[in-house]
């Protein structure tokens, strides 16, 4: 499985390489757009696939390798004091409500993710003290650690409805799992994007070179895939390796559209589901399988975590336009500035002939990119990309009403509602 993501991914590498954002690449960045023209069928024809295929569960039984690992004192029921601070559903017609804060959030799991937290550690090794320390970078980053508590609260919402008093270890290895895959896919992404600052600290190839950083990113995809393989779940391994494959896909797509004024809102969604919402969808899905719960719950579950990260995927890149750069710990409007075209510009270019002129011509002009932004912004391109995140954050929301009445289910409709509230 390794062997074919790497490939994936040394290709995609290759190809973002002579797809920069200067002119003298247009020549490269044109057969890159060609190439994907020949394969742009077989793309949505996969993506199509997999977002309506209800997989079943097999019945094989997992077997977790010894670890040493921590694991944590048995955890409260969901009906915890903390559900009497949560609202009884949410009315995203009646949106912004009261502000959320990740730590209210995720408090219900806390414990959970303070053991996580320790076994990335361990998870991770000390067998090379340089690809230690690029992985602690990241990790000491600041992130939210937002998959692996999408995990923890679909483990623990959908262990009710089967009736499990507690996690198993395979629950706690698939969260551990997730974060690592992430991780390794920041670190190539940086790398990819030449970005020398994520949430405001320098990048893993910037402190310590590309060659360690990519091997780092490959490091961990290694270990999580062992560790993922251990599990010896079919279902699951099938579910996150696919998730590696679609990273892959995500950066070639990526890089055959720069600078592309005809590329369709349809690709841009493909695309953030490859990038994005692809891992979250596997995160929320596996919760359910080692729930045991059947295929229409863990379908739910699929399409919950799709839908969330396809909006918070869209809320990323409006408030690339929104926010300043010291908000967002990297330079704003970046990915425009690379030829990345986002759902705003998107939206924008269909009123705008301007903005097509100026994007083309790659911000040949002085001053070109300053009014590109402020055209976006004036021609209601980040309102309608407003629109299209609430738009998949009621569809998550359809689809944990599913799960019984508890502060795990509120928490992922929170999650919904946390997500549109940063661009309220």
């Amino acid at each position: 499985m390794m062997s074919v993501a790497m490939q994936s991914l040394d290709f995609a590498a290759k190809i973002w390489l002579a797809c920069g954002c200067s002119s003298n690449a247009s020549f490269e960045r044109c057969s890159v757009r060609n190439y994907a023209k020949v394969n742009s069928r077989v793309w949505t024809r996969g993506y199509a696939a997999r977002k309506s295929a209800c997989c079943r569960r097999g019945n094989t039984q997992c077997r977790v390798s010894s670890m040493k690992t921590v694991e944590p004192e048995p955890a409260v029921t969901g009906r915890t004091k903390y559900s009497q601070d949560l609202p009884t559903g949410l009315d995203l017609k009646n949106y912004p409500g009261s502000p959320i804060s990740p730590a209210k959030l995720f408090e219900v799991v806390a414990d959970d993710l303070l053991t996580l937290n320790k076994n990335l550690k361990s998870i991770v090794g000390a067998e090379n003290p340089v690809l230690m320390s690029a992985a602690e970078q990241i990790f000491s980053a600041g992130g939210k650690r937002m998959r692996p508590a999408l995990v923890f609260l679909v483990s623990r919402a959908t262990a009710e409805l089967v009736g499990m008093k507690e996690l198993t270890t395979k629950h706690r290895r698939l969260a551990e799992t997730i974060e690592m895959i992430h991780t390794a896919s920041l670190i190539h992404d940086d790398v990819l994007d030449e970005s020398n600052l994520r949430r405001g600290k320098e990048t893993v190839h910037q402190l310590y070179g590309t060659r360690v950083a990519v091997l780092a990113g490959d490091f961990m995809f290694a270990q999580s895939s062992w560790y993922l393989a251990n599990l010896e779940n079919l279902e699951v391994i099938k579910l996150i390796s696919q998730v590696i494959k679609d990273f892959a896909s995500g950066e070639i797509k990526q890089a055959s559209s720069l600078f592309d004024c005809d590329v369709q809102l349809e690709e841009y969604l493909i695309k953030s589901y490859y990038k994005t919402a692809s891992l979250i969808a596997a995160s929320t899905k596996g919760a359910a399988v080692f729930s045991g719960t059947d295929s229409g719950i863990t379908e739910k579950m699929y399409e919950y975590g799709r839908n969330l990260g396809l909006s918070f995927q869209i809320v990323d890149d409006i408030l690339d336009f929104t926010q300043t750069a010291e908000q967002l710990g990297k330079p704003a409007a970046s990915d425009l500035a690379k030829g990345n075209l986002t759902a705003p510009v998107i939206f924008a270019l269909e009123k705008e002939q301007k903005l097509r002129d100026i994007i083309e011509s790659e911000f040949s002009e002085t001053g070109s990119f300053e009014e590109a932004i402020a055209l976006v912004k004036s021609s209601g391109g980040i309102e309608r990309a407003q629109e299209l995140a609430k738009e998949k954050a009621d569809i998550a929301i359809q689809n944990v009403q599913c799960l019984p009445q508890s502060a795990y289910r509120l928490a992922l409709e929170n999650m919904v509602a946390y997500n549109l509230q940063r661009v309220a």
